[in-house]
């Protein structure tokens, strides 16, 4: 059974161990992963409130894209389009706003794969991403992210 961690406060490690091995890295269970994809997704979050374009650039594999739905079609952005959007924006910590972002969930489907769920927020925009992770040569990053914007 794959590891899932759910709640409004950021992953804590619910759900049933298993582990997974893989030969060129040895033994790692999916504690190991849960970690290291924590820490992954707080780094974006971080990066996001902070406008920090490093912390997302370490956060994204560099062929990652971004999907939404604009004026009904689907809109795919890639990765470094919208670093330079985010680098051309006051970050919401610049602007003076406080921090609403969560990890809602995260589900370990085997030892290269994960999906997770966040809410971020510049506000009076609340966002809820989707965000697909694989575990490359250098570790966990994004490599799809699905979101859905909500103005309050």
């Amino acid at each position: 059974m794959a590891r899932r961690a759910t709640g409004s406060r950021p992953a804590r490690g619910y759900g049933v161990v298993r582990r997974f091995h893989s030969p060129a890295e040895g033994i790692m269970t999916p504690a190991d992963d849960l970690d290291q994809i924590k820490a992954l997704l707080q780094t974006y979050l971080d990066g996001l409130h902070h406008g920090d374009v490093a912390k997302l650039e370490a956060a994204f594999h560099p062929v990652a894209h971004l999907h939404s739905i604009a004026d009904g079609a689907v809109r795919a952005e890639p990765r470094d389009a919208w670093l330079a959007r985010v680098r051309a924006r006051p970050s919401a910590a610049a602007q003076g706003l406080s921090r609403h972002d969560a990890i809602l969930s995260i589900d370990i489907s085997g030892p290269e794969t994960a999906f997770a769920k966040v809410a971020c927020a510049i506000p009076p925009r609340f966002f809820t991403d989707y965000l697909s992770c694989l575990r490359t040569a250098s570790g966990w990053r994004i490599v799809s992210k699905a979101f859905r914007t909500e103005t309050r």
